[in-house]
């Protein structure tokens, strides 16, 4: 096995390719990308043997932009037979013996086709599971070290890729996509954008020290309030700036203030520490790079998500040059900050960034 499958939103595959290519040759590692466009998915094999591997261990998945889930795979398994499509799985996991695994995934590429499979995926585990387990496998525990998680891809009928990631690197989610559930009371589906930001980029175990009612915000472009409404959730008092109305029941909550002003050009008010900017205003990326750059550096707030609408070509060019931007000028100020971004399953036509400063250098 010395390839990565690589799972994505149907349409972003030269992307991935492209990510890929670069954070691997940045780890000494080459090879090339095979790709069909509007696919889910892209396969990166290596020259060297041994080296999907190593990327599995070294390449922080949260680091990949555009990448959900990546798994080391061997060649496509193609013709299953229907009577008995385990044994030739077994027999590609046999020189890998598996003693260090906890579980078994069946998934799909995202795309409305191979989600047809989804039904044979689900039915086919409880068989499959079985088998691994009589071979002595899937008894680690998801913590020990360098356990891993056995991943099958079914990109057809009869068709699949069997594989492993390890737990410490992995996406917990099935096909790498958060379930998140719409809040009825909420005043658009863009809410769910920030949840899924905030579940990727803020740890669990952080989140009441971050994001609580001590906590003061401000939303550029916040009509009609889906962004805003997660912060209220988390009881942060919020700025709404956006010339355009805010749902009622948002200013029931009293934990609002609606400011009727351009997002480029509204400042905080004097004397009140921002906790937190988010934004997801529909403007050029670089624009919007410009404009967090300034909240960051000028100290208006200590924490941002914001969201960067790409173009039609050279998507990940584009993000690549704003975030170099964005980083270049935090640190011309000597900022220690962290910075993240990731294609997440609620966006579309965009990447979502978070950029947390930490201090000042000496």
């Amino acid at each position: 096995m010395n390839k990565l499958a690589l799972y994505c939103r149907v349409g972003f595959e030269k992307e991935v390719a492209g990510e890929i290519s670069d954070k691997a040759a940045e780890l000494g590692v080459f090879g090339f990308a095979n790709l069909k466009e509007n696919s889910g998915f892209v396969i990166f094999e290596c020259y060297q043997i041994g080296e999907a591997d190593r990327l599995a261990r070294a390449l922080d998945l949260r680091s990949l932009i555009f990448v959900r889930q990546m798994i080391v795979v061997g060649n496509l398994l193609q013709d299953l037979p229907e009577n008995d499509r385990i044994s030739p799985i077994l027999a590609e996991y046999q020189p890998l013996a598996p003693k260090n695994s906890s579980e078994i995934v069946v998934e799909t590429p995202d795309t409305n086709e191979a989600k047809e499979l989804l039904t044979f995926c689900r039915k086919f585990t409880v068989p499959l599971r079985a088998a691994l387990r009589k071979q002595g496998w899937l008894g680690a525990k998801p913590s020990a070290k360098n356990s891993i998680t056995l991943h099958i891809l079914f990109i057809g009928s009869g068709k699949c890729y069997a594989g492993y990631a390890y737990n410490f690197n992995r996406s917990p989610h099935f096909m790498g996509i958060p379930r998140l559930k719409f809040p009825a009371d909420a005043p658009s589906r863009s809410t769910l954008k920030l949840e899924e930001a905030i579940l990727a980029f803020v740890p669990a175990a952080d989140e009441k020290k971050r994001l609580n009612e001590n906590m003061i915000g401000v939303d550029l472009g916040a009509c009609p309030g889906g962004w805003t409404y997660q912060l209220v959730k988390r009881g942060l008092f919020v700025y709404a700036v956006d010339h355009g109305k805010m749902a009622a029941s948002l200013h029931d909550t009293g934990r609002i203030e609606h400011c009727a002003e351009d997002g480029f050009k509204f400042q905080p008010p004097k004397r009140k520490q921002i906790d937190w900017l988010v934004c997801d205003m529909v403007e050029q990326p670089m624009r919007i790079a410009k404009l967090i750059a300034k909240w960051l550096v000028n100290g208006w707030c200590r924490e941002t998500i914001f969201n960067l609408k790409l173009p039609m070509k050279k998507r990940y060019q584009e993000v690549k040059l704003c975030l170099a931007f964005l980083q270049d000028e935090l640190t011309k100020q000597g900022l220690w900050f962290t910075i993240q971004a990731k294609h997440l399953y609620h966006d579309r036509e965009e990447i979502t960034v978070h950029i947390a400063v930490l201090g000042k250098k000496s």
